[in-house]
């Protein structure tokens, strides 16, 4: 008999907002909340939600500002104000302690949530997600000017990305020319077309603004590394062309509990290995929870 886990698609009005996610697998298996990166949303995860479902309970939300979320005019668009309505869909969904998503500009969210309540993180799954100064290489520099001191004339000295063309860079800049042929276009052409709506480019500007605040708080996620030592898999697309390679030696240097895996990709991973990353996800679940009665998954911390 077959065992398919499809993922239904679910909205859930919240503190003024209408949620939208995606959600599969049996509500009593171990939680793993899929955090999504720029430009996408939840869709991202749409060829790993269902085989990670075996062996969990997958959530993956549009967040505040992407996808199909809808939000109030005046929401106050900060990663800390989207790390609490995540962390209010999560407590509406009876979702206690879960494995969090560190990907892209996911990686604020999640760790807006793990450092605020670390006894509910069960482990930590590590794809092109940034947290150390090693990772952000020299272009990066700008913003971080822009940041320091936002006039105009730091902004005009930003690169140009919030286009059509930024969001297909995201995908296939800086890839090798035999990857190609492995990225579906649609992904870019549905991301453009939900952020090219009505005020769209200007909430994701008001959204990278908030990552300077991220980046100061990098000293803080280390401690939090070295003190609590969730157990971490880590997934790397080799090719990123945002963050640098050097990233994963970081994470190694704090966690002891790392299993990582370079994989021949880009940033946008999920798009070309989505069955090796969901494999992996799924034995990492396994091996952290131990088996539980009649081969389910049961807490083992």
């Amino acid at each position: 008999m077959l065992d398919v886990h499809k993922a239904k698609h679910r909205t859930i009005d919240i503190d003024g907002l209408t949620l939208f996610y995606r959600e599969a697998g049996r509500e009593d298996a171990p939680a793993v909340l899929l955090i999504h990166g720029f430009p996408s949303s939840s869709y991202s995860f749409r060829n790993v939600i269902g085989p990670l479902a075996e062996v969990a309970r997958v959530v993956a939300p549009d967040m505040p500002g992407f996808g199909f979320t809808q939000v109030p005019d005046d929401y106050g668009y900060s990663f800390a104000n989207m790390a609490a309505s995540i962390d209010a869909l999560t407590r509406a969904l009876g979702i206690d302690r879960c494995f969090l998503y560190v990907y892209d500009f996911g990686a604020p969210v999640a760790y807006h949530l793990a450092l605020a309540r670390p006894e509910r993180v069960l482990g930590l799954i590590i794809q092109n997600g940034n947290c150390h100064e090693e990772g952000l290489g020299a272009q990066w520099e700008p913003n971080k000017a822009y940041w320091a001191d936002p006039t105009p004339e730091n902004r005009a000295k930003l690169q140009d990305w919030l286009n059509f063309e930024g969001m297909r860079n995201e995908y296939v800049g800086g890839i090798p020319e035999r990857l190609k042929p492995l990225f579906a276009p649609e992904s870019w052409h549905l991301d453009w077309a939900r952020m090219s709506r009505p005020g769209g480019v200007d909430i994701q500007f008001r959204i990278f603004e908030s990552y300077g605040d991220y980046v100061a708080r990098f000293p803080e996620i280390s401690a939090y590394h070295r003190e609590h030592q969730p157990p971490a898999l880590l997934l790397w697309g080799r090719h990123d062309v945002y963050y640098e390679i050097e990233e994963i030696l970081a994470y190694h240097r704090e966690l002891e509990r790392l299993e990582m895996h370079v994989f021949d990709s880009g940033h946008e991973m999920l798009e070309t290995h989505p069955q090796e990353c969901a494999a992996l996800m799924r034995e990492f679940v396994l091996n952290v929870m131990g088996p539980g009665p009649e081969g389910s998954s049961a807490e083992k911390l």
